[in-house]
């Protein structure tokens, strides 16, 4: 197995927002399973053996009691970065910023509403004010392809560059195709996945999950238990492990089918996020 650079913890599950189509099934009473100690202490380990960045998310990473505590205690160790809904970050702002994370993500789950889009553009805006290296996630429906294009764009013209913004189709159903990710953007090259144009594992990134459950990717539901919070334990979690396929129509075939997707235009190349 290929060395691991970059891993992706749920931190907790707990989110106020309890959208349908979470992947980790987050709700206002969610929980975690996690202690500062064993994240702080992961976090170190996999530093040590090669990690160099890390990001959290959830659920709602601003809603675990111990995220400032953690990135004080994991400064320095590797790259840090947030995925958060937005919610909490007016109010967590100045202190999220004096943690020295490097780079935070804020979510447009429903594109369509204009009010959720110019709150992701002014916190994208004020995070890069104090910092923080800042861009948004844009999540992309086959059944809305015209909202996702329209918030793209107002994006772009926001000044939030296709550098900043990462296109995510949406998963489970409702999935768009490859080339209609490239039309929303709108862009020769964009961010999305890298299981864009087919399903596979990326040897370079794993995902642990709130309940403390090692996968190839966020979106599989083939896992396996992290025995310890250790890149020993971690990597030893991994073998063998497949994927199982997320979008529209998935197979029968078993946790290691893949189905191929087609790809996009020559002149709508996805680019890996992060």
């Amino acid at each position: 197995m290929s060395a691991l650079e970059r891993i992706s913890v749920e931190v907790t599950n707990r989110c106020v927002k309890r959208c349908a189509f979470c992947y980790s099934a987050s709700a206002p009473d969610g929980e975690t399973r996690w202690s500062v100690d064993e994240l702080s202490g992961f976090a170190r380990d996999v530093a040590l053996h090669g990690v160099r960045a890390i990001s959290f998310g959830g659920g709602e990473p601003l809603e675990f009691e111990g995220i400032y505590a953690l990135l004080e205690r994991t400064r320095g160790l590797l790259f840090r970065s947030m995925t958060t809904n937005g919610l909490l970050l007016d109010e967590s702002l100045p202190r999220l910023a004096a943690t020295g994370i490097e780079k935070v993500h804020v979510s447009v789950h429903f594109p369509g509403r204009a009010p959720e889009v110019a709150r992701a553009v002014r916190q994208a805006h004020e995070l890069a004010a104090r910092g923080v290296a800042s861009g948004v996630n844009l999540l992309v429906r086959r059944s809305a392809l015209d909202d996702a294009r329209r918030a793209a764009a107002a994006l772009f013209a926001a000044g939030i560059g296709p550098e900043r913004v990462v296109f995510l189709p949406m998963r489970g159903a409702d999935t768009p195709t490859p080339a209609e990710v490239a039309w929303v953007a709108g862009e020769a090259r964009f961010q999305s996945t890298t299981c864009l144009t087919a399903c596979r594992a990326s040897a370079r990134f794993a995902s642990i999950s709130w309940d403390k459950r090692v996968a190839w990717c966020s979106y599989t539901t083939a896992r396996a238990t992290l025995r310890e919070p250790t890149h020993a334990a971690l990597t030893s979690a991994l073998e063998g492990l497949g994927v199982t396929f997320c979008g529209d129509d998935a197979p029968d075939a078993g946790p290691t089918s893949r189905r191929t997707l087609p790809l996009a235009p020559p002149t709508a190349a996805a680019e890996a996020s992060s």
